[in-house]
């Protein structure tokens, strides 16, 4: 057994507790890790402050980070103690229908644990004698935690940790859904409406696949800057126009944007995402976390066209292959991290972490322990 220190939700809307827990050795199948860093990701913060958890708090949040294997189960073959891992927030299984279609990465037992508590014996973590659950079957807001070995994978040993961490879920996310959802051509036209972490590390998939211009969309000026290191060739707060910004990208880009891509998790903005394509040939892609079950109202009109509305969930990447060879591609630099880490802090922080995302201050916090 181990006692360690972890956030803790005990309700949702109320700040995350630093609490001591216990966390037990792994069982068949199983892996428990060291956390060495963690990011904070806006799915996480939209989550804690609704109702969607309410019945699974207690719960430690956190589903972005990297560790070394502590320890490992019965029958584990792909990970050993020592190794330096990357956490899955999308497992692969590699048995189930989806894991042996190449056109899909949502492995079916992400369906059941997003939230994993299923009955007393499979919790590894207690808090207090209570048994924890684990956001994303993962739990990442911690300095040990104990998951299933489909939900994490080896990278190079040479990796930074702090650095690749983001790699697990907002990069790959991003990057993704150009590279693989869109698939952005060269001397394209793409416009990003939302230029958070997930937003930015778009634009470095869309300049890697050689778009021309890249039109960067938000009502925070305070991330141009960002965004035009990392690649935006233009940047606008849509509140500055004198027309809608669907009008604004089609006089300048001729007819508008090939590709465009959804990144604030805003209802609202997936129709001007979409009637910001051009009438041709766009494809717009939702990359944004959108609240479950949330309607969206597209006109009709939008689709006597040739538009493509498509969904990307992490990017599209099969997670145990692929998601390792994202970090191997950051050690080769065929892409740069640092403009979007912009925070480090520790987990004892957690809460400030969360304060400077909702606030704008802040692109990607990663927590040490």
């Amino acid at each position: 057994m181990i006692r360690c220190k972890a956030a803790v939700l005990w309700k949702p809307g109320a700040p995350l507790a630093i609490e001591e827990i216990e966390v037990a050795p792994p069982k068949k199948k199983e892996v428990r890790i060291k956390i060495v860093a963690t990011g904070i990701c806006g799915t996480d913060i939209k989550d804690m402050d609704t109702d969607v958890l309410s019945q699974f708090c207690p719960i430690i949040m956190g589903h972005e980070a990297v560790g070394i294997v502590e320890s490992v189960g019965e029958e584990v073959s792909t990970v050993r103690t020592g190794d330096k891992v990357i956490f899955l927030c999308i497992p692969q299984c590699g048995e189930c229908n989806t894991c042996l279609n190449s056109k899909n990465n949502m492995c079916a037992e992400i369906r059941h644990s997003a939230v994993h508590l299923i009955s007393e014996d499979s919790s590894r973590i207690t808090c207090k004698g209570k048994l924890m659950h684990q956001y994303f079957a993962l739990g990442t807001l911690s300095e040990y935690t104990v998951i299933n070995e489909i939900s994490v994978a080896k990278v190079d040993d040479a990796a930074p940790l702090e650095k690749v961490s983001i790699i697990g879920c907002g990069f790959a996310t991003g990057y993704g859904a150009a590279i693989n959802s869109a698939k952005v051509t060269p001397g394209s036209t793409c416009a990003v409406f939302g230029l958070g972490g997930v937003g930015l590390s778009v634009i470095i998939g869309c300049k890697a696949a050689g778009a021309a211009r890249i039109i960067g969309v938000d009502i925070n000026k305070d991330k141009f800057a960002k965004a035009r290191t990392v690649g935006a060739t233009y940047c606008v707060d849509p509140r500055d126009l004198e027309k809608p910004i669907e009008e604004f990208l089609f006089d300048m880009l001729n007819g508008g944007a090939d590709f465009c891509f959804e990144v604030t998790g805003n209802t609202e903005t997936v129709a001007t995402a979409l009637g910001s394509c051009h009438k041709d040939h766009g494809v717009c892609v939702i990359v944004g976390s959108i609240g479950f079950c949330s309607p969206i109202s597209i006109s009709s009109e939008l689709f006597i066209s040739r538009r493509t509305l498509k969904a990307s969930v992490l990017g599209g990447w099969k997670t145990k292959e692929e998601i390792p060879k994202l970090v191997s591609d950051y050690m080769a630099q065929k892409f740069n991290l640092d403009p979007v880490i912009t925070h480090t802090l520790t987990l004892s922080e957690v809460n400030e972490a969360v304060q400077l995302m909702k606030s704008g201050q802040c692109i990607r916090c990663v927590l040490l322990p």
